[in-house]
Protein backbone atom coordinates (compact mmCIF):
# COMPACT_ATOMS: atom_id res chain seq x y z
CA UNK A 1 0.00 0.00 0.00
CA UNK A 2 2.78 2.56 1.12
CA UNK A 3 4.74 1.97 -2.28
CA UNK A 4 1.07 2.55 -4.15
CA UNK A 5 0.74 6.24 -2.49
CA UNK A 6 4.94 6.37 -3.33
CA UNK A 7 3.94 5.78 -6.81
CA UNK A 8 0.69 8.07 -6.61
CA UNK A 9 2.42 11.07 -5.20
CA UNK A 10 5.80 10.85 -7.74
CA UNK A 11 3.18 10.67 -10.30
CA UNK A 12 1.09 13.89 -8.87
CA UNK A 13 4.51 15.70 -8.30
CA UNK A 14 5.43 15.12 -12.61
CA UNK A 15 2.23 16.06 -13.50
CA UNK A 16 2.28 19.24 -11.40
CA UNK A 17 5.57 20.20 -12.72
CA UNK A 18 4.63 19.53 -16.27
CA UNK A 19 1.42 22.01 -15.82
CA UNK A 20 4.14 24.57 -14.43
CA UNK A 21 5.77 24.16 -17.65
CA UNK A 22 2.84 24.19 -19.71
CA UNK A 23 2.01 27.67 -18.13
CA UNK A 24 5.65 28.63 -18.41
CA UNK A 25 5.07 32.45 -19.89
CA UNK A 26 7.96 33.70 -21.36
CA UNK A 27 7.86 37.67 -23.28
CA UNK A 28 9.86 38.92 -26.33
CA UNK A 29 10.87 41.73 -26.47
CA UNK A 30 12.96 43.10 -29.45
CA UNK A 31 14.02 46.13 -31.72
CA UNK A 32 14.41 46.12 -35.29
CA UNK A 33 15.83 49.22 -37.63
CA UNK A 34 12.99 49.56 -40.64
CA UNK A 35 14.76 51.39 -43.29
CA UNK A 36 13.37 54.15 -44.23
CA UNK A 37 9.50 53.30 -43.83
CA UNK A 38 8.24 56.17 -45.48
CA UNK A 39 4.48 56.70 -46.79
CA UNK A 40 3.98 58.21 -50.54
CA UNK A 41 3.10 61.90 -49.44
CA UNK A 42 4.32 64.72 -48.92
CA UNK A 43 5.05 66.31 -46.02
CA UNK A 44 6.19 69.89 -46.02
CA UNK A 45 8.12 69.52 -43.13
CA UNK A 46 10.04 66.21 -43.20
CA UNK A 47 13.18 65.48 -45.55
CA UNK A 48 10.90 62.88 -47.54
CA UNK A 49 11.17 64.35 -50.98
CA UNK A 50 13.56 60.68 -51.70
CA UNK A 51 10.23 58.76 -50.72
CA UNK A 52 8.01 60.46 -53.05
CA UNK A 53 6.14 58.63 -56.75
CA UNK A 54 8.60 61.70 -58.66
CA UNK A 55 11.48 61.28 -56.59
CA UNK A 56 14.80 59.81 -56.67
CA UNK A 57 13.73 56.58 -55.13
CA UNK A 58 10.38 56.25 -56.95
CA UNK A 59 8.18 55.49 -54.49
CA UNK A 60 5.02 54.54 -55.54
CA UNK A 61 2.48 53.18 -53.73
CA UNK A 62 3.20 49.54 -55.17
CA UNK A 63 6.77 50.06 -53.67
CA UNK A 64 5.17 51.29 -50.38
CA UNK A 65 2.59 48.15 -49.82
CA UNK A 66 5.50 45.93 -50.81
CA UNK A 67 8.01 47.33 -47.86
CA UNK A 68 4.74 46.99 -45.37
CA UNK A 69 4.17 43.33 -46.50
CA UNK A 70 8.21 42.83 -46.24
CA UNK A 71 8.20 44.24 -42.33
CA UNK A 72 5.09 42.43 -41.40
CA UNK A 73 6.59 39.22 -42.71
CA UNK A 74 9.56 39.64 -40.78
CA UNK A 75 7.71 40.16 -37.32
CA UNK A 76 5.55 37.08 -38.02
CA UNK A 77 8.55 34.71 -39.28
CA UNK A 78 9.82 35.61 -35.72
CA UNK A 79 6.63 35.06 -33.82
CA UNK A 80 6.50 31.58 -35.42
CA UNK A 81 10.31 31.26 -33.92
CA UNK A 82 9.39 31.94 -30.76
CA UNK A 83 5.57 30.25 -30.89
CA UNK A 84 4.46 33.82 -29.54
CA UNK A 85 4.22 37.66 -31.02
CA UNK A 86 6.56 40.10 -29.62
CA UNK A 87 5.53 41.74 -26.48
CA UNK A 88 7.36 44.63 -27.10
CA UNK A 89 8.93 45.60 -30.68
CA UNK A 90 11.29 49.16 -30.42
CA UNK A 91 11.47 50.61 -34.12
CA UNK A 92 13.62 53.05 -35.99
CA UNK A 93 13.59 54.58 -39.17
CA UNK A 94 10.14 54.94 -39.44
CA UNK A 95 8.48 58.75 -41.13
CA UNK A 96 5.66 59.06 -38.71
CA UNK A 97 2.83 57.27 -37.06
CA UNK A 98 0.59 56.52 -40.02
CA UNK A 99 2.92 54.35 -41.50
CA UNK A 100 3.13 52.23 -38.19
CA UNK A 101 -1.11 52.19 -38.42
CA UNK A 102 -0.79 50.80 -42.05
CA UNK A 103 2.21 48.08 -41.01
CA UNK A 104 0.18 46.88 -38.02
CA UNK A 105 -2.52 46.01 -39.85
CA UNK A 106 -0.88 44.01 -42.46
CA UNK A 107 -2.66 40.12 -42.22
CA UNK A 108 0.62 38.62 -41.34
CA UNK A 109 0.66 40.73 -37.91
CA UNK A 110 -3.25 41.63 -37.33
CA UNK A 111 -4.10 39.36 -34.76
CA UNK A 112 -1.30 40.58 -32.71
CA UNK A 113 -3.13 43.88 -31.92
CA UNK A 114 -0.28 46.02 -31.63
CA UNK A 115 -1.00 49.42 -30.01
CA UNK A 116 1.50 52.22 -31.12
CA UNK A 117 3.38 54.57 -28.84
CA UNK A 118 5.12 57.23 -30.94
CA UNK A 119 5.66 61.16 -30.52
CA UNK A 120 7.62 63.50 -34.20
CA UNK A 121 11.02 64.25 -33.74
CA UNK A 122 12.99 66.86 -34.91
CA UNK A 123 15.22 64.76 -36.97
CA UNK A 124 16.76 66.83 -40.02
CA UNK A 125 16.15 63.27 -41.90
CA UNK A 126 12.45 62.79 -40.98
CA UNK A 127 12.17 59.68 -39.29
CA UNK A 128 11.52 58.46 -35.25
CA UNK A 129 11.89 56.10 -33.25
CA UNK A 130 8.08 54.44 -31.96
CA UNK A 131 7.61 51.58 -29.99
CA UNK A 132 4.94 48.57 -30.87
CA UNK A 133 2.95 46.76 -27.70
CA UNK A 134 0.78 43.92 -27.20
CA UNK A 135 -1.74 45.38 -24.72
CA UNK A 136 -2.91 42.04 -23.69
CA UNK A 137 0.67 41.63 -21.79
CA UNK A 138 1.43 44.84 -21.08
CA UNK A 139 -0.21 47.66 -20.01
CA UNK A 140 0.48 51.36 -20.94
CA UNK A 141 0.93 53.82 -18.13
CA UNK A 142 2.56 56.74 -19.38
CA UNK A 143 5.53 57.28 -22.13
CA UNK A 144 7.56 60.46 -23.07
CA UNK A 145 9.77 61.93 -25.32
CA UNK A 146 13.44 62.62 -24.49
CA UNK A 147 15.22 65.16 -26.25
CA UNK A 148 18.64 65.33 -27.73
CA UNK A 149 20.84 68.02 -25.58
CA UNK A 150 23.98 68.70 -25.88
CA UNK A 151 25.78 69.23 -22.32
CA UNK A 152 27.11 72.55 -21.47
CA UNK A 153 31.09 73.23 -21.34
CA UNK A 154 31.96 70.45 -23.99
CA UNK A 155 32.88 70.65 -27.60
CA UNK A 156 31.52 69.06 -30.10
CA UNK A 157 33.63 68.46 -32.69
CA UNK A 158 32.24 69.06 -36.31
CA UNK A 159 29.11 69.61 -35.30
CA UNK A 160 26.94 72.84 -35.12
CA UNK A 161 24.84 72.02 -31.92
CA UNK A 162 22.98 75.80 -33.38
CA UNK A 163 22.00 73.53 -36.45
CA UNK A 164 22.10 69.81 -35.40
CA UNK A 165 18.72 67.70 -35.16
CA UNK A 166 18.38 64.10 -34.26
CA UNK A 167 15.68 62.00 -33.21
CA UNK A 168 14.64 61.78 -29.34
CA UNK A 169 14.94 58.87 -27.08
CA UNK A 170 11.11 57.21 -26.40
CA UNK A 171 10.63 56.31 -22.73
CA UNK A 172 8.02 53.91 -22.29
CA UNK A 173 6.73 52.59 -18.77
CA UNK A 174 4.03 50.25 -17.96
CA UNK A 175 3.26 46.39 -16.47
CA UNK A 176 4.23 43.43 -17.79
CA UNK A 177 3.06 40.30 -15.69
CA UNK A 178 2.00 43.08 -13.15
CA UNK A 179 5.90 44.17 -12.79
CA UNK A 180 7.20 47.71 -13.81
CA UNK A 181 8.95 48.14 -16.79
CA UNK A 182 10.12 50.79 -18.50
CA UNK A 183 11.68 50.68 -22.15
CA UNK A 184 13.90 52.99 -23.63
CA UNK A 185 14.05 53.39 -28.21
CA UNK A 186 17.24 55.05 -29.15
CA UNK A 187 18.22 55.38 -32.75
CA UNK A 188 21.90 57.55 -31.76
CA UNK A 189 23.66 60.07 -34.11
CA UNK A 190 25.06 58.13 -37.55
CA UNK A 191 28.48 57.61 -38.40
CA UNK A 192 28.34 58.64 -41.72
CA UNK A 193 31.77 60.42 -42.55
CA UNK A 194 33.22 59.04 -39.10
CA UNK A 195 31.55 61.37 -37.00
CA UNK A 196 29.36 61.89 -33.95
CA UNK A 197 31.13 59.32 -31.57
CA UNK A 198 30.43 62.13 -28.70
CA UNK A 199 27.11 62.67 -29.96
CA UNK A 200 26.41 59.18 -29.33
CA UNK A 201 28.04 58.68 -26.17
CA UNK A 202 25.96 61.85 -25.13
CA UNK A 203 22.65 60.14 -26.62
CA UNK A 204 23.88 57.20 -24.03
CA UNK A 205 24.21 59.86 -21.18
CA UNK A 206 21.10 61.17 -21.60
CA UNK A 207 19.39 57.77 -21.69
CA UNK A 208 20.96 56.21 -18.53
CA UNK A 209 20.30 59.38 -16.43
CA UNK A 210 16.86 59.46 -17.38
CA UNK A 211 16.92 55.81 -16.45
CA UNK A 212 18.88 56.13 -13.01
CA UNK A 213 16.23 58.51 -12.33
CA UNK A 214 13.25 56.20 -13.01
CA UNK A 215 15.11 53.54 -10.89
CA UNK A 216 15.41 56.44 -7.64
CA UNK A 217 11.68 56.60 -8.08
CA UNK A 218 10.61 53.29 -8.77
CA UNK A 219 13.48 51.03 -6.78
CA UNK A 220 11.96 47.55 -8.14
CA UNK A 221 11.65 48.75 -12.42
CA UNK A 222 12.92 46.83 -14.43
CA UNK A 223 14.61 48.19 -17.89
CA UNK A 224 15.80 47.93 -20.93
CA UNK A 225 17.77 50.11 -23.48
CA UNK A 226 17.23 49.26 -27.33
CA UNK A 227 17.53 50.58 -30.63
CA UNK A 228 20.14 51.15 -33.14
CA UNK A 229 23.08 52.83 -31.36
CA UNK A 230 25.35 53.30 -34.18
CA UNK A 231 28.37 51.78 -31.99
CA UNK A 232 29.18 48.52 -31.32
CA UNK A 233 28.42 47.16 -27.51
CA UNK A 234 32.65 47.95 -27.18
CA UNK A 235 32.37 51.55 -28.04
CA UNK A 236 32.52 53.85 -25.47
CA UNK A 237 28.80 55.27 -25.60
CA UNK A 238 27.59 51.61 -24.64
CA UNK A 239 30.51 50.60 -22.35
CA UNK A 240 31.13 53.58 -20.09
CA UNK A 241 28.12 55.62 -20.81
CA UNK A 242 25.38 53.25 -20.60
CA UNK A 243 27.69 50.91 -18.14
CA UNK A 244 27.08 48.19 -20.55
CA UNK A 245 28.90 44.61 -18.65
CA UNK A 246 29.88 41.78 -20.25
CA UNK A 247 28.50 39.25 -17.44
CA UNK A 248 25.85 39.66 -15.21
CA UNK A 249 27.62 38.56 -12.30
CA UNK A 250 29.30 41.93 -12.66
CA UNK A 251 26.44 43.85 -12.89
CA UNK A 252 25.85 46.31 -10.15
CA UNK A 253 22.53 47.99 -9.03
CA UNK A 254 23.99 51.13 -11.25
CA UNK A 255 25.11 49.33 -14.40
CA UNK A 256 23.59 47.82 -17.39
CA UNK A 257 23.60 43.54 -18.86
CA UNK A 258 25.12 44.01 -22.51
CA UNK A 259 24.00 40.50 -24.13
CA UNK A 260 25.58 41.11 -27.06
CA UNK A 261 28.68 42.05 -26.13
CA UNK A 262 30.12 38.39 -25.90
CA UNK A 263 27.94 37.91 -28.99
CA UNK A 264 30.22 40.33 -30.94
CA UNK A 265 33.37 38.99 -29.51
CA UNK A 266 31.88 35.60 -31.19
CA UNK A 267 31.64 36.88 -34.29
CA UNK A 268 28.09 37.78 -34.66
CA UNK A 269 26.86 40.67 -36.37
CA UNK A 270 23.27 42.28 -36.89
CA UNK A 271 24.84 44.80 -39.79
CA UNK A 272 27.43 44.57 -41.82
CA UNK A 273 29.66 47.60 -43.54
CA UNK A 274 32.29 47.35 -45.96
CA UNK A 275 33.27 43.36 -44.86
CA UNK A 276 33.06 44.45 -41.08
CA UNK A 277 30.25 42.68 -39.02
CA UNK A 278 29.09 44.87 -36.47
CA UNK A 279 26.14 44.78 -33.84
CA UNK A 280 23.96 48.20 -33.27
CA UNK A 281 21.11 46.97 -33.01
CA UNK A 282 21.26 46.14 -29.01
CA UNK A 283 19.07 45.74 -26.07
CA UNK A 284 20.42 46.18 -22.59
CA UNK A 285 18.98 45.69 -19.36
CA UNK A 286 19.39 47.00 -15.94
CA UNK A 287 20.47 44.71 -12.95
CA UNK A 288 16.44 44.23 -11.72
CA UNK A 289 16.30 42.21 -14.94
CA UNK A 290 19.18 40.54 -15.18
CA UNK A 291 19.54 39.20 -11.34
CA UNK A 292 15.95 39.37 -10.52
CA UNK A 293 16.95 40.09 -6.56
CA UNK A 294 13.40 40.30 -5.56
CA UNK A 295 12.52 37.55 -8.05
CA UNK A 296 10.21 37.34 -10.68
CA UNK A 297 10.79 38.09 -14.58
CA UNK A 298 14.37 38.03 -15.54
CA UNK A 299 16.62 37.53 -18.95
CA UNK A 300 16.94 34.13 -20.35
CA UNK A 301 19.64 32.46 -22.38
CA UNK A 302 17.93 32.03 -26.00
CA UNK A 303 20.82 31.24 -28.27
CA UNK A 304 23.19 27.94 -27.94
CA UNK A 305 25.97 28.23 -30.14
CA UNK A 306 29.00 25.32 -29.44
CA UNK A 307 27.25 24.50 -26.17
CA UNK A 308 27.39 28.33 -25.06
CA UNK A 309 24.35 30.20 -24.41
CA UNK A 310 23.79 33.83 -24.95
CA UNK A 311 21.23 36.01 -23.94
CA UNK A 312 20.26 37.93 -27.41
CA UNK A 313 19.12 36.71 -30.52
CA UNK A 314 19.82 38.22 -33.89
CA UNK A 315 17.30 36.79 -36.03
CA UNK A 316 19.10 36.16 -39.28
CA UNK A 317 17.69 34.14 -41.96
CA UNK A 318 18.91 33.47 -45.73
CA UNK A 319 15.70 35.26 -47.35
CA UNK A 320 16.69 37.92 -45.48
CA UNK A 321 19.99 37.91 -46.73
CA UNK A 322 21.25 39.13 -50.06
CA UNK A 323 22.20 35.39 -52.07
CA UNK A 324 24.51 36.93 -54.64
CA UNK A 325 26.26 39.91 -55.87
CA UNK A 326 28.64 42.64 -54.42
CA UNK A 327 26.56 42.43 -50.98
CA UNK A 328 26.30 38.23 -50.99
CA UNK A 329 25.92 37.44 -47.62
CA UNK A 330 25.30 41.42 -45.95
CA UNK A 331 21.15 41.70 -45.31
CA UNK A 332 18.80 41.99 -47.69
CA UNK A 333 18.06 45.75 -48.42
CA UNK A 334 15.04 47.94 -50.15
CA UNK A 335 17.31 49.51 -52.50
CA UNK A 336 20.67 48.49 -53.45
CA UNK A 337 22.98 50.80 -55.45
CA UNK A 338 19.90 52.96 -56.22
CA UNK A 339 18.06 50.24 -57.65
CA UNK A 340 14.65 49.18 -55.82
CA UNK A 341 15.44 45.39 -55.14
CA UNK A 342 12.24 44.60 -52.79
CA UNK A 343 14.68 43.29 -49.56
CA UNK A 344 14.05 44.04 -46.33
CA UNK A 345 16.30 46.29 -44.20
CA UNK A 346 20.31 46.94 -43.81
CA UNK A 347 19.64 45.82 -40.60
CA UNK A 348 18.89 42.22 -39.03
CA UNK A 349 16.21 42.77 -36.13
CA UNK A 350 17.77 41.50 -32.60
CA UNK A 351 15.64 40.41 -29.47
CA UNK A 352 15.88 39.14 -25.81
CA UNK A 353 13.42 37.15 -23.99
CA UNK A 354 12.36 37.70 -20.16
CA UNK A 355 10.48 34.61 -17.85
CA UNK A 356 10.64 33.37 -14.82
Amino acid sequence: MKRILLILAILLTALTCLDAQKTKQNYVIGFYNLENLFDTYDDPVKNDAEFLPDGANRWTEAKYRKKLSNMAHVIAEMAKSNKRFHTILGVSEIENRLVLEDLVCEPEIASANYQIVHYESPDRRGVDVALLYRPDQFTLLDSESIPFTFEKGVEYADTDTAYFRTRDILMVHGLLADEEFAFYVCHLPSRVGGKGGNLRSRGAQIAYEHAMKMMEKHPDIKIVVMGDMNDNPTDESMAVCLHGKEKIEDVTPTDFYSPYLSMLKAGYGSLCYQGTWSIYDLELVNYNLAAAPNGGLRIQPVTNNKKKWYDGVIFKRPWLTTQEGQYAGYPFRTFSNGAFVGGYSDHYPTYIVVGK
